[in-house]
Formats: C-alpha cells, sequence, structure tokens
C-alpha cells in the first residue's frame, strides 16, 4: 500500500478513529522504548562500559536506524503479526477491536514501568489484539498456524538466550585465560560499545515493525482489506514509530536499565560481552525468521545463563521469578483487557447507533 500522509489524512477525516489509533501506536511505541528497550543497553551500563545517558541516547538513535533498516531488509516479523488474527467483518468494530488492544497494552506497560519491571511490550500488543480478535469473531479470529510463532519466539528466546549466554561466558573464559586483564577489560569495553549499538539496532527492528505493523492493520481495515502489504511501509510511518521509540527510552530508560543490568547479576566486562552476543544473536534469528520475541526475555534469559555458569547462586533469582510472573500473567491479563474492551466499544457503538 503506497500511503502518503495526504492519504491517511483524508481517509481519517472520514473515519476520525484512525487519528486515536495513530495517537495510540505512538504512545504503545513510547511505552515500549521506556520499558524494552532499555534492555538492549542495561549490561553494557552495569559494567560501566558507558555511563547512563550515553548509552540512552546511543539506544535512542539506533532503535531509530534498525526500525527503518531492517523494514529495507526483512518484514518477517510483520508478516507474522498480520497473519495471526484474523478482523474480518465489520470495519468499525474491528477499528474498535485495535483501539481495546491498544489501551490495554499501554495500561500494563505503564503499570510495570512503575514497579520496574521490564515486561514485553510486544507480548501485551500480541495479547490484546488476540483478545479483540476474539471479542470480534470468536476463536475464528485467531490464526493457529502464525500465532504458534509467538510460543516459538518465547520458549527459543528464554532457552536460547540462557544457553548461548552460559556457552559464550565459557568460550571467553578459555580464550582469555592467560590475557592481561587491564588489556582484555579495554578490548571487552569496545566490543560491549559495539554490542550495545548491534542491539539496539535489533530492538527497533523488532519492536518497531510489530507496532508498524498494527498501524498499517488499521489503515488497511479502514480502506476495506483485511491484510495489509507487509512490503510497504511508507516512510512517514516508519518515522513516526522510531521518533516514539527513541522519546520512550529517553525518558524511561533508567528505571528498567537498574532492575535487569545491576539488581539481577553482578556482572564483569567480559560476562557482559557474553550476554550481548548471546542476545544479538538471539534477536537477529528471530527477526529473520518471523518470530515475535521481546528484547527483555533475550536479554534477561542471557544474563541469568551469564549468571549461572558461575553459580547458580550468583543470579538473584528473586528478581529473576517477579519477572518471570510478568511474562506469564502478560497474556491473560491484556488479553483480558483487550476482549473486555472490545465488547465494551462494540456495545456502546451499537446503542450509541440505536440512539441517534
Amino acid at each position: 500500500m503506497a500511503l502518503t500522509f495526504a492519504d491517511f489524512f483524508a481517509q481519517a477525516m472520514a473515519q476520525p478513529i484512525l487519528f486515536v489509533i495513530l495517537v495510540l501506536i505512538i504512545g504503545v511505541t513510547a511505552v515500549s522504548g521506556a520499558t524494552d528497550a532499555p534492555n538492549a543497553i542495561a549490561t553494557v551500563v552495569s559494567t560501566r562500559c558507558l555511563k547512563p545517558n550515553t548509552a540512552i541516547g546511543l539506544a535512542a538513535v539506533f532503535n531509530f536506524v534498525g526500525l527503518v533498516g531492517m523494514t529495507f531488509i526483512s518484514t518477517a516479523v510483520a508478516k507474522t503479526m498480520f497473519g495471526m488474527v484474523d478482523f474480518s467483518g465489520s470495519t468499525d468494530a474491528a477499528l474498535l477491536a485495535l483501539v481495546a488492544a491498544m489501551i490495554g497494552a499501554i495500561g500494563w506497560g505503564i503499570f510495570c514501568w512503575f514497579f520496574g519491571i521490564p515486561c514485553s511490550k510486544s507480548h501485551s500488543l500480541i495479547a490484546g489484539i488476540t483478545g479483540g480478535a476474539v471479542a470480534m469473531n470468536g476463536w475464528a479470529g485467531v490464526v493457529p498456524s502464525e500465532w504458534v510463532k509467538v510460543i516459538y519466539g518465547m520458549v527459543f528466546s528464554l532457552l536460547a538466550g540462557f544457553a548461548l549466554g552460559w556457552v559464550f561466558t565459557k568460550i571467553i573464559e578459555r580464550v582469555f585465560e592467560m590475557a592481561n586483564r587491564q588489556a582484555a577489560n579495554i578490548a571487552f569495553t569496545a566490543i560491549q560499545d559495539l554490542c550495545a549499538v548491534a542491539l539496539s539496532f535489533l530492538h527497533g527492528a523488532q519492536d518497531g515493525q510489530k507496532f508498524m505493523s498494527i498501524a498499517m492493520l488499521g489503515i488497511a481495515l479502514s480502506f476495506g482489506s483485511s491484510a495489509p502489504d507487509a512490503g510497504g511501509f511508507p516512510m512517514w510511518v516508519m518515522i513516526t514509530c522510531s521518533l516514539a521509540i527513541s522519546a520512550g527510552t529517553v525518558v524511561g530508560g533508567k528505571r528498567i536499565i537498574k532492575s535487569v543490568g545491576m539488581d539481577m547479576v553482578k556482572l564483569e566486562k567480559y560476562q557482559g560481552v557474553a550476554a550481548n552476543f548471546s542476545t544479538v544473536f538471539t534477536l537477529l534469528f528471530a527477526s529473520l525468521t518471523g518470530m515475535p520475541v521481546s528484547t527483555g526475555h533475550c536479554n534477561t534469559s542471557a544474563i541469568m545463563g551469564v549468571g549461572a555458569s558461575r553459580s547458580i547462586k550468583r543470579v538473584n533469582w528473586s528478581i529473576a521469578k517477579n519477572m518471570l510472573l510478568a511474562w506469564v500473567i502478560t497474556f491473560p491479563a491484556c488479553g483480558l483487557i483487550g476482549f473486555v474492551l472490545a465488547k465494551l466499544f462494540m456495545m456502546l457503538a451499537k446503542l450509541f447507533m440505536m440512539l441517534a
């Protein structure tokens, strides 16, 4: 869909709910920048390779670059997002369901941000739109063959992150066993700085496509199409979502950095490199294969794997347990919120039509 902003504006004048959807997309993307993007730079800050403000600024820039850049390389994640739910039927009901989904995702993200819990904004959005689709079309609104990629991504990110974090730590310890510690730390600092760039790029690539896909889904539905063109992201949509992620990272990044990078496991510089290598590999593989994953899942499990490589006791399991609990309840909580709000909005719309 070659959609200019002028085309969008003209359509939104006819269907003002599109303006609401765009505002909510900006909101949920900014919340992702505050709650999920900081995971990409948590280790580089906790190991004192970069100062917090420098790392946050770097993340803001490369979230932008990653969102735009990956869209020209692969749109596999966007295709999964388009295909996992079915909003066919009433256009007005579908748009209301999207609004309900995003309100639920934003509310849940703010709740987790307030308590310093790095929740997955990706999963809250997926759960929300699933709840909205079920409210509209029942269980027929879910497409199992595509939705299962979410489960694959969640399991893969947890297992691969932990295992690779453990393996990379062992490899680095063996390779640098006889190295001068001071010289090695200088090298590890430079490597972590590069990894922070790569991770910020990949976060923008993963989450940016998820949020852009929902924006494009809303626009496509307003034009009477149930499936937007994954290869047709307009530049103005990419820039809008990129700026929202970057702004969220700048505003809310420090709270999540503390929970993930400083409280859960105390890392040395070489361990930070191992955690970052693990997260880069996991995110890149998931992005190219179309699995929607959370940067928080990947990075947190990698850090736990790194800590466990020395001793299970080196991991603060109480913090890890709280994070795992947040992950587990995100799907039912956001799904239920999306379902209830969608039903409520559709009921109010019918009531308004009857009274008009």
